[in-house]
């Protein structure tokens, strides 16, 4: 291999960039918008579910069972009803996502110190901001139980019992439980995905399109050398879009990185490495730039949305499903710049993952420059 030849290769390819300048300008623009829609749109927190009640009684105690709904972020009480047929329909009409039903001898039964019943209503058409919901207004509801069980014994002069059981709860790595703390670094691999498969799916299926690949052939360059000459420009393009997308997740969304950035960007190269040689081959084999750039995208948008554990956690996957994600590299990039972001893990605790990252590397390089043949047909 001369290296003269593929920093000929690189000069070619930097010129026909600079040529397609509107092409550059959208792939600069393109993870900026990218990481803010998914940053803006995609959200797992469930907060201010719209509430009606339904307070049968009407009595002091009830109103503290309301306003514990009102001190929570999770609720909105917007209002209350006078009956049963008006609760449902404002669910039925998408009024409200929970309805709460306080009994008409509430206040007696908690005199008594007997069970009470309080009735909740969710909207189940959203399964998981139904299961959160409902997670909520239990949580909120035993809290109040907890305190009205301790009035209760106070009454009787049992001041110093205690709950028999309490959970100390520490919460690691996102603190507050933040969606957009997973979410944003799992958008780099979706970003990095569609960015390197989408900049080189055209090299090679440009030239045969722009009738330039005849002149390319009859040059003494090997297909390993016009491969790492067109790839070359595309890794500082798409190290640079890492690196913007870094800055906004951090900057601007406020996304913890307790992590090195040398490991950071190591691990981004190398997975922009493997996007690249898939783009690069999926050229090399469709011959036509929209065929091209429909495939690469179909390769890498899909499988990093769906497969990569980036929504979907993978161990709760069908079991096949989950052998398949081992084929995905987006997955093992997800995984690396969670815990990166997050945790802070050096590289030798992510070396399972940077070795299946670089075994796909590998095995797309040689079977992209194998798919390249230096003839017509």
């Amino acid at each position: 291999m001369r290296w003269y030849r593929v920093a000929a290769m690189t000069r070619k390819e930097i010129i026909q960039i600079r040529r397609d300048v509107r092409s550059l300008l959208i792939v600069v623009a393109m993870p900026v918008i990218l990481i803010l829609t998914f940053g803006y749109a995609i959200s797992l927190d469930v907060k201010h579910v719209p509430v009606y009640v339904f307070d049968r009684e009407g009595s002091q105690p009830s109103q503290d069972l309301l306003k514990h709904f009102q001190a929570s972020d999770y609720f909105n009480l917007v209002r209350a009803v006078d009956n049963y047929p008006a609760l449902i329909r404002s669910i039925d009409d998408g009024s409200c996502q929970l309805a709460v039903v306080i009994p008409a001898d509430f206040s007696q039964k908690l005199r008594d110190g007997g069970p009470v019943h309080v009735q909740a209503l969710v909207d189940g058409s959203d399964a998981n901001s139904a299961t959160l919901a409902l997670n909520y207004s239990q949580a909120v509801i035993q809290a109040y139980s907890a305190q009205a069980q301790l009035d209760w014994l106070s009454l009787r002069g049992q001041t110093g019992a205690q709950p028999p059981l309490s959970v100390d709860a520490r919460t690691w790595f996102n603190e507050d439980l933040e969606s957009m703390a997973g979410i944003v670094p799992g958008v780099l691999a979706i970003v990095m995905s569609v960015i390197g498969s989408f900049l080189t799916a055209l090299t090679i299926a440009r030239e045969w399109e722009r009738g330039t690949m005849e002149q390319l052939i009859s040059t003494p360059v090997t297909p390993i050398e016009i491969m790492l000459g067109k790839l070359a420009p595309y890794v500082v393009i798409g190290m640079v879009d890492t690196a913007l997308c870094a800055a906004l997740g951090v900057g601007w969304f406020h996304v913890p990185f307790r992590g090195k950035w040398s490991v950071f960007f190591g691990s981004s190269a190398l997975f922009l490495m493997v996007v690249l040689s898939l783009g690069y081959f999926v050229s090399v084999v469709a011959k036509s730039q929209l065929a091209a750039s429909q495939a690469s995208l179909i390769a890498t948008f899909l499988p990093a949305f769906l497969l990569s554990g980036f929504l979907f956690p993978i161990d709760q996957m069908p079991a096949v499903i989950q052998v398949v994600t081992r084929v995905i590299p987006a997955r093992y990039f997800v995984s690396i710049m969670r815990s990166v972001f997050l945790k802070g893990s050096p590289a030798v605790f992510l070396m399972n993952d940077l070795a299946a990252l670089a075994v796909f590397a590998l095995a797309l390089t040689l079977l992209a420059t194998r798919a390249f043949k230096k003839k017509l047909g």
